[in-house]
């Protein structure tokens, strides 16, 4: 044990979360046999194996699981006093790790990054883009430090704030631009496709439409918001997307876009974080600048929409807090 290291602690996290070696040195941005000699050394100073080693993978043994839980505690303790000693400043420095769902980077990220930079130049800002049960499951686990995700997330150990509100489009085949706009309730009669199961995206869609998870349907699931557009635009069915995806994913199909009447679908997309991070005054302030970064975005698409000059203000309402 007195060999112990934290060098050691976290690769042997990485290998636990990925039972994989080249995924897990991948990840540690070390080579597979220097990974393989660490655990072998972490091993041999506390003389008992934690791993059984298979042909195409790796499992953690008995003792194994269980040092893992105290591993990740470890970790998470020790990331936590760095984060200290960052909210020492009024602003944050060096790494903030933020995740975000797939159905908001894309369309987010381009000006976010931007405020974020100049707002906070000296911040080495890393992205995870995955789905919401992963991006839960590592922001409580310590590998990131906040989260954009559609609220509510329910996580009594994570602090949730509201940045603004965003409406569900229908996107259907040019040719049915003149037609009436559905209900959810003549949605369920359509062939409506959707992001495959995982997306929280998915499950709003399938709820304005009253109709259960669970249940089986007739349609096609896609990837990614492209992907079921352009099938919209081979007459294979109709969608919904978020209204921030618009101007990215319509503009290479043949589709139109119809708003939805009272009640129109929506969702609260906000930042999340663990209550216990030492970061929370600084993380507040990024949520501020989250919200400009919506609203400029938000600004640049009715621009652009209304054919004025970049750079010109559209008149409309900010998206709500």
């Amino acid at each position: 044990m007195s060999n112990l290291t934290l060098k050691q602690l976290r690769y042997f996290e990485a290998l636990a979360r990925h039972g994989h070696f080249g995924r897990a040195a991948a990840d540690c941005a070390i080579s597979q046999p220097a990974l393989s000699v660490q655990i072998k050394e972490l091993e041999a100073g506390l003389g008992v194996t934690l791993f059984e080693r298979g042909a195409r993978q790796v499992r953690l043994t008995g003792f194994g699981t269980e040092f893992a839980l105290r591993v990740r505690d470890i970790l998470r303790s020790v990331d936590e006093l760095d984060d200290l000693a960052r909210a020492a400043n009024d602003r944050l420095v060096g790494r903030l790790r933020i995740g975000v769902i797939p159905t908001i980077a894309p369309y987010l990220l381009p000006s976010l990054i931007g405020h974020l930079t100049d707002d906070n130049p000296r911040l080495d800002l890393q992205v995870r883009e995955t789905l919401t049960p992963r991006l839960i499951e590592e922001l409580g686990d310590g590998r990131i430090d906040t989260a954009i995700v559609a609220l509510p997330v329910s996580e009594p150990a994570f602090v949730e704030t509201p940045l603004f509100d965003e409406a569900f489009v229908l996107v259907r085949p040019v040719a049915e631009a003149g037609d009436p706009v559905p209900s959810g309730e003549a949605l369920r009669r359509m062939r409506l496709l959707l992001l495959e199961e995982g997306h929280c995206f998915r499950d709003q869609a399938l709820a304005f439409c009253h109709t259960p998870s669970t249940l089986p349907r007739d349609g096609l699931d896609g990837s990614s918001l492209s992907t079921l557009v352009q099938m919209v635009g081979a007459g294979i069915g109709v969608t919904l997307i978020p209204e921030m995806a618009v101007p990215v994913e319509t503009g290479s199909a043949p589709v139109c876009v119809a708003h939805f009447g009272a009640p129109q679908p929506q969702r609260t997309i906000g930042m999340i974080w663990r209550r216990s991070s030492p970061l929370t005054g600084q993380l507040t302030h990024i949520a501020d600048i989250v919200r400009r970064a919506a609203t400029a975005m938000q600004d640049r698409h009715a621009a652009e929409a209304r054919g004025l000059p970049s750079g010109q203000r559209a008149n409309r309402s900010p998206l709500m807090p």
